[in-house]
């Protein structure tokens, strides 16, 4: 067991926490600990108190002082530590949130950066991963868009996590649907009807939140491929109605440098050309008075005149083309194919998810 301790996160590349040792060679002395060199994890647990709380050393160092059984790490944490790499563990504001503990009673004391939930657990759902004991990753979502603080973020929690295919949307479905008393299950429900298998990133969500409020009953799909008539490829806009020909393009940091703004100008170019409507926003587009309705709203208005000949453009992918919208079709991917066609899909901002 000391041996398994000692390498929790190991894999996360997080540096394990070390219970005090006389020798020093596993751990701090005694002396050592009380020292400034050092900083507490947890009880009798310690790590140098150089190392950064990133994201995974903040899970790590609540693992090792779990109980071997009755208690998990879950949500936002459990769902970065089985692969979710647009978890960062942080709210709104950049601001650290607690990695949250499921368990079935009073099992951890509580202490800063925790946060348990006394709740059931469903058999079988909680394993070691890299040595913290981790819910499965649909109880880890449940969790999370249960326990969201808003519905928005509840919507980001889990298209995030099928955007990293940690889990299918028939699987949370399934789990929703079977724990109808839980905490907080009227909003998972709720989540049901609004996630989006493939949202590349936090704020593509937050758009496509803030387009079906300004223009409810839009049929919207995220970064599907658009064509020309002849099949060849023109962009592959962030969100599109397809039946009124309008698309949004999120323009975030990473979209700020000349080069890939050049390159950006050059795709709505030739989204326009072929007859689509294309609407561009910003952070500050997004929330309840921001300018992204109106935009919305006059782009419709613009389409409704268009001659049904103005249209050059299609959904339909020529026969060599491989669509991943969808969580099965990616996983259904060799690890070659996913390098090839999901390349484009790599998180870059981590500082506005928890």
């Amino acid at each position: 067991m000391r041996e398994q301790r000692d390498t929790v996160g190991v894999a996360h590349g997080a540096v394990a926490p070390r219970r005090i040792d006389p020798t020093g060679e596993r751990g701090p002395t005694k002396s050592q600990a009380a020292g400034r060199h050092w900083r507490r994890t947890g009880k009798g647990l310690y790590v140098p108190a150089a190392v950064v709380l990133t994201p995974e050393q903040r899970i790590a160092e609540v693992g090792a002082g779990l109980p071997a059984r009755g208690a998990a790490v879950t949500g936002w944490a459990a769902l970065r530590w089985r692969g979710g790499s647009w978890f960062g563990g942080l709210d709104a504001g950049g601001d650290p949130v607690p990695v949250p503990v499921a368990q079935r009673a009073r099992l951890t004391r509580p202490r800063p950066g925790l946060r348990l939930c006394e709740e059931r657990r469903d058999p079988g759902s909680t394993e070691q991963v890299d040595g913290v004991p981790t819910t499965a990753a649909v109880q880890a979502l449940a969790w999370a868009v249960r326990y969201a603080p808003t519905l928005a973020e509840a919507v980001v929690a889990a298209d995030m996590a099928l955007f990293d295919d940690l889990l299918s949307p028939h699987e949370l479905a399934e789990w929703v649907w079977s724990h109808p008393s839980w905490t907080g299950i009227a909003q998972a429900r709720t989540v049901l009807g609004l996630l989006e298998e493939n949202s590349w990133s936090p704020q593509e969500t937050r758009m496509r939140l803030a387009w079906v409020d300004a223009v409810p009953g839009a049929g919207l799909v995220a970064n599907r491929p658009v064509f020309d008539l002849h099949g060849r490829h023109l962009g592959t806009p962030d969100l599109l109605d397809p039946a009124a020909g309008v698309c949004a393009e999120y323009a975030g940091d990473v979209h700020l440098t000349r080069e890939r703004r050049s390159e950006d100008l050059r795709r709505i170019d030739r989204l326009r050309a072929a007859g689509l409507r294309v609407v561009d926003a910003v952070a500050g587009d997004l929330g309840p008075r921001g300018p992204l309705g109106a935009r919305l709203r006059s782009a419709y208005a613009d389409a409704v005149g268009a001659p049904a000949s103005a249209r050059a453009w299609t959904l339909e992918p020529p026969p060599s083309w491989c669509l991943t919208h969808t969580v099965a079709r990616r996983l259904a991917l060799t690890p070659g194919e996913r390098a090839v066609f999901l390349r484009y899909r790599r998180p870059v901002d981590l500082r506005r998810t928890g």
